[in-house]
C-alpha cells in the first residue's frame, strides 16, 4: 500500500516507518523536524519537510494518492499545551483537520491516529482505565486529542474514511528525545550516562504505564490489517513509579547518583494505567516486552550513541 506517515521522523513515527518499509509498503514521510530528526530515518526514505498546517499538504496528497495515513505529527508536550493552548490547538486540531480534509478530498481509505491514553482520561476513577472510562482531559493537549477522535468519527460517517485511534500509554525506547520535558526514561538515562544528576519531581510516587516502543509498533501494524473502526488503549496494565525508574536505570547505567527530589509539578497526574483488554480481543495485540527488558534495551541504545 501507499502510506503517508505524518511525524515520521519522530521517536515513535520513525519506528513505524521502519516496520512499514520492512513489510513492503510504499512510504512517504511528512515532518517539520520540530522534534523529529532525519537521523531516525533510512537514507532512501521519501521525506518531505512540511508543517501539517501548510497548504502544500494538499499538493502532496494530490500527487501521491495515499491509501492509508498514519497521523503522528503533533505538539506533544503537555506542559507546553498548558502554557500555550492556542498553539497546541493550531497543530493538534487545525493541523489534524488539514490532514483529514485532504484524506476526504483525495480518497484515503483509512487513518490510524496516535492518541493518548494518559491525558485523555484525566484523574482516573478506577485502575486500570478501559475505553469506557469517563473522558476528562486536564490539559489542552488531552482536549485536542479527544477532539480529533470526534473528528475521525465525523469523517467516517460523512466521508466513509475508516479509522483506528490508538490511545498510547507512556512510550519509551530507542530514539526518544532526552532534551524535552517529556520522556523521563530518556532524560534519566542520558543524565546518568553523562554523569549528571537527574531530578525526581515531587516524592516520585506518581505512577505511569510504560510501554516499550517495539510493542507500540506491533499494534500499529495490526491496526493496518484491522477491518473495522475502533478506539483502543495500548498499555501494559502495570503501574511503575518514578522512584523505581530512577533506581533501575541507575543500576543499569552504573551511576552512583543519589536520589534527588525537586518540587512537584503543578497539575501532574498521580496515577495513570491502561487496560488493554479490548486491543487484545480485537487487534490480537498485547505487550511482550517487560519493563526491565525494555529499560535494558533503551540503556544499550543510549550507550551506543555516546
Amino acid at each position: 500500500m501507499r502510506i503517508l506517515v505524518t511525524g515520521g521522523a519522530g521517536f515513535i513515527g520513525s519506528h513505524i516507518v521502519d516496520a512499514l518499509l520492512e513489510a513492503g509498503h510504499d512510504v512517504v514521510v511528512i515532518d517539520d523536524l520540530s522534534s523529529g530528526s532525519l537521523k531516525n530515518l533510512p537514507r532512501k526514505i521519501r521525506f518531505i519537510k512540511l508543517d501539517i498546517r501548510s497548504n502544500n499538504v494538499a499538493t502532496i496528497f494530490a500527487k501521491e494518492h495515499f491509501d492509508v495515513v498514519y497521523h503522528l505529527a503533533a505538539q506533544m508536550d503537555v506542559r507546553k499545551s498548558v502554557a500555550d493552548p492556542r498553539f497546541d490547538a493550531s497543530v493538534n486540531i487545525i493541523g489534524g483537520l488539514n490532514i483529514l480534509e485532504c484524506c476526504a478530498k483525495y480518497n484515503v481509505k483509512k487513518v490510524i491516529f496516535a492518541s493518548t491514553g494518559g491525558a485523555i482520561y484525566g484523574e482516573q476513577d478506577y485502575f486500570p482505565a478501559d475505553e469506557k472510562h469517563p473522558l476528562r482531559p486536564l490539559s489542552p493537549y488531552g482536549v485536542a486529542k479527544l477532539s480529533f477522535e470526534h473528528y475521525l468519527f465525523y469523517y467516517k460517517e460523512i466521508y466513509g474514511i475508516d479509522y483506528v485511534s490508538l490511545r498510547f500509554a507512556n512510550i519509551y525506547g530507542p530514539r526518544q528525545n532526552p532534551h524535552g520535558e517529556a520522556g523521563v526514561v530518556a532524560i534519566f538515562t542520558t543524565k546518568f550516562l553523562n554523569g549528571e544528576q537527574p531530578v525526581i519531581n515531587g516524592d516520585g510516587k506518581q505512577t505511569r504505564d510504560y510501554v516499550y516502543v517495539g510493542d507500540i509498533v506491533d499494534a500499529n501494524l495490526k491496526a493496518l490489517d484491522y477491518s473495522e473502526t475502533g478506539v483502543f488503549n495500548l498499555g501494559t496494565g502495570i503501574e511503575t513509579d518514578v522512584n523505581m525508574l530512577f533506581r533501575t536505570l541507575r543500576e543499569l547505567t552504573g551511576s552512583k547518583c543519589e536520589e534527588n527530589h525537586g518540587p512537584a509539578k503543578k497539575g501532574e497526574q498521580l496515577r495513570s494505567v491502561l487496560d488493554y483488554s479490548l486491543a487484545k480481543a480485537k487487534l490480537e495485540w498485547e505487550p511482550k516486552v517487560s519493563i526491565n527488558e525494555g529499560l535494558q534495551k533503551t540503556v544499550e541504545y543510549f550507550t551506543s550513541q555516546q
